[in-house]
This record gives structure tokens, C-alpha cells and sequence, in this order.
């Protein structure tokens, strides 16, 4: 009984969220469900922050909410290609609002940095536009990117360049 509970409450914010972020567009992002009988997978699309390398991008993501939320965190995959050093190359993301709400293991995050049932749908993708905007180079889940950030902004843009250009192709 006490699953059903966790679900049905999980299910009522997930549809307050959504209804919420419909009735009041973001002009950075977009969302919507992939599948209308499953409120526990959203399609993201984010734009490409302005002023940034990704400015003009239209990426999309998958984003999974798991059945106790919002107690734990969801994930977020880009489903577009994206070169950037915190986003692993199988389009999983990685940043501090997204981790669990324990203790970092490695000591690296605060605690008050990562999930809680506080967050929303919207402060994630919000957060996700200033990490395209400002990486995260010194925790990186992809090293070449992180590297090629540091070492050579030059290739870096290019990379970045290709990704916006296919994110308008997907």
C-alpha cells in the first residue's frame, strides 16, 4: 500500500509540474511527455543558451523520474550530440542538482549542492542552461572535453559547433 502512495504522489506532482511548466512557458526549454500514458518520461528540448557556444542549438534530452520522486533526483540524457565536460558521451548528465541527497563520497559536493525534494523540473533544466554556459572543468564526466575547454577554446568551439548544427538535423 504504502507503494501505491509514493506513486500517486509522485504522479500528482509530476502532473502539476508539467501542467505548470505548459500553462507557463520557459523560453529556454520545452517539455512534454514520451509517452501520454507515462508521467515518469519527459522529452526536453533546451535551447541553446544566448552568448554561448550552444546559442542557436535545439537539443533534446530524455528526462526519468523515478517512482519515489521527488525524494530522489531524476536523470537527464541528451538525446542530441553534445560535446561539453560535463556531459558523459552517452549524453547522461552530470551536475550537482541531479546527485542524490546524501553525502558526496568523494568529498567534492556539498551536500546543500545536491538533490532536494525542493527542486523542480524547471530549477533542473535552469540549472543545466548555466552549465552549458559556464563548465564545470574540475569534476569533469567527460576528460576530452574538459581538456580541450582548458587547452584550446578554438577546437572547443568548433566541436560545439558540429553538435549545434546536428541538434537542428535530429
Amino acid at each position: 500500500m504504502e507503494n501505491k502512495a509514493k506513486l500517486g504522489s509522485a504522479s500528482l506532482k509530476l502532473a502539476k509540474e508539467l501542467k505548470d511548466l505548459s500553462r507557463n512557458a520557459n523560453p529556454s526549454f520545452s517539455v512534454g511527455l514520451a509517452d501520454d500514458d507515462n508521467l515518469f518520461e519527459w522529452v526536453v528540448t533546451m535551447f541553446g543558451p544566448p552568448d554561448t557556444y550552444y546559442e542557436g542549438g535545439m537539443f533534446k534530452a530524455l528526462m526519468k523520474f523515478p517512482k519515489n520522486y521527488p525524494f530522489e533526483p531524476p536523470t537527464l540524457r541528451f538525446k542530441s550530440k553534445m560535446w561539453h565536460p560535463n556531459v558523459y558521451d552517452d549524453g547522461k548528465v552530470c551536475i550537482s542538482i541531479l546527485h542524490s541527497p546524501n553525502e558526496d563520497p568523494m568529498g567534492y559536493e556539498d551536500i546543500s549542492e545536491r538533490w532536494s525534494p525542493a527542486q523542480s523540473v524547471e530549477t533542473i533544466l535552469m540549472s543545466v542552461l548555466v552549465m552549458l554556459s559556464s563548465p564545470n572543468d574540475e569534476s569533469p564526466a567527460n576528460v576530452d572535453a574538459a581538456k580541450m575547454w582548458r587547452e584550446d577554446k578554438v577546437a572547443y568551439k568548433r566541436r560545439v559547433q558540429r553538435c549545434v548544427e546536428q541538434s537542428m538535423e535530429d
